[in-house]
């Protein structure tokens, strides 16, 4: 617990110093992971380049909303983190610059399978199974019984239990959205997640937020990737994690760089760096559990095994088409979250 609480107040401290210095930086990154691994990866890539840097964590739709909105004139370099399909929405809308990374051929299938569907434009960094996290001490106190499946969430017995986060601004909660779709059909998921409403308490910007705030007794429920809630119980807090009966979904994290960089041949090196052994070992040093792209990465003892986990055939190209994620949130926007 010592641990991880040294490893915030570092994040704290780098938070609230970015940005103060008077020199321009050599790079700017928007950071999609945590904010204690956008420190030390910033800290990571000072020492190994001898720059400085400048790096500010957002969610996963704030960075794309302010790549959209700045690509005029673009004052970001890269976007580092944060789901895939948000990164093929915004190759697919131009907003991103091709470029092969020096570690493309030490990517496993699966990242190499993504780079090559987002055209050049977004390499995979990691990756993550969607589940749930309950509070184990909660449950016992609120003498309920324990979730097991999706459709466990939309039971009465929940009701204002649970946090979920908002897909218009949540990778991840954007991820559940489009998972349910997969699993269940869509007016079958919309239904669902009608009736999940009735149990949510709030709908967080921040993906990992709802279960951080499950592992605090703030919630009973958070609905997150699973690597997040790994990263709280290793820190001590009595988190059960669930890997969803009916199946679940997974994210590939990607690191991108945006159309129009002003300081390009620095993003490049940037890319390289994040898809390297010792860039993607920032993961674990800073308490992250996803499992890394590179094949010669390590991997973090406590990592989900995906491989035992039932998933989805997750479909990247559809739920990164621009008009294919806009009507699904104008939908879950109009019926869903318009009745919060």
């Amino acid at each position: 617990m010592r641990g991880i609480t040294a490893l915030s107040a570092v994040a704290a401290l780098w938070l609230a110093s970015a940005g103060t210095g008077t020199t321009a930086p050599s790079l700017t990154v928007l950071c999609g992971v945590d904010e204690t691994w956008c420190a030390a990866m910033k800290t990571a890539y000072e020492a190994r380049s001898g720059l400085e840097i400048s790096m500010t964590r957002k969610s996963t739709g704030e960075i794309f909303n302010q790549i959209r909105a700045e690509k005029a004139a673009p004052t970001v370099d890269v976007w580092w983190g944060g789901t895939g399909d948000t990164h093929l929405q915004a190759g697919s809308e131009n907003l991103l610059e091709p470029y092969q990374p020096a570690h493309e051929r030490d990517m496993l299938p699966w990242a190499q399978n993504f780079f090559a569907m987002s055209g050049g434009r977004s390499a995979g960094i990691y990756a993550g199974a969607l589940g749930f996290a309950y509070n184990a001490d909660l449950l016992r106190e609120l003498k309920l019984p324990a979730p097991t499946c999706w459709k466990d969430l939309a039971d009465t017995t929940y009701r204002g239990r649970i946090q979920s986060g908002n897909p218009s601004s949540s990778g991840t909660a954007f991820t559940t959205l489009a998972t349910l779709v997969q699993l269940f059909g869509e007016d079958e998921a919309f239904r669902y997640l009608a009736a999940l409403n009735r149990n949510i308490e709030r709908y967080t910007t921040s993906g990992a937020a709802p279960v951080k705030a499950a592992a605090r007794g703030e919630t009973l429920i958070g609905i997150s990737f699973m690597h997040d809630a790994v990263t709280q119980k290793q820190a001590g807090f009595p988190l059960v994690i669930v890997a969803p009966c009916e199946g679940t979904g997974y994210e590939i994290g990607a690191v991108s760089i945006v159309k129009g960089a002003r300081n390009l041949a620095e993003a490049k090196r940037f890319v390289d760096f994040a898809l390297s052994p010792e860039g993607q070992g920032t993961g674990a040093a800073s308490g992250q559990n996803q499992v890394p792209s590179n094949a010669n990465s390590s991997l973090p003892s406590a990592a989900p095994d995906i491989s035992m986990i039932k998933m989805v055939d997750y479909d990247f190209a559809t739920f990164g088409s621009p008009d294919e994620r806009s009507r699904l949130l104008h939908r879950f926007n109009a019926e869903i979250a318009a009745t919060n």
